[in-house]
């Protein structure tokens, strides 16, 4: 499989295959510790079971949205405007950007 090596934030490294490709869907406004939720304002439409990567200047990770709140209840699905709780298996900070890999 080819990959290609993308620089992000001067020392970010990341490694994607040639047919993945990311999309923005939105950017992380708050981070509650305790819990590992993340405030995403979202861009474009995001769902359950969509794979996305959340990177900034120190962080890189993908996961697989699980678990999605808006208003402390649960939804499948959100659209662009929306703000949603995101349970996140890493810390992030309020300056990361989410992207939708497909």
């Amino acid at each position: 499989m080819r990959c290609l090596e993308l620089l992000l934030f001067g020392e970010v490294k990341f490694y994607l295959s040639m047919e993945e490709k990311l999309k923005e869907v939105g950017k992380v406004t708050h981070f509650f510790s305790k819990i590992n939720v993340a405030v995403v304002e979202l861009s474009a439409p995001l769902s359950a079971g969509d794979k996305i990567r959340i990177q900034g200047p120190s962080t890189n990770f993908e996961q697989t949205v699980q678990s999605m709140q808006i208003e402390h209840k649960d939804v499948k699905t959100a659209k662009a405007g929306q703000s949603v709780g995101l349970k996140v298996n890493e810390r992030v900070r309020e300056i990361d950007i989410v992207y939708k890999v497909s």
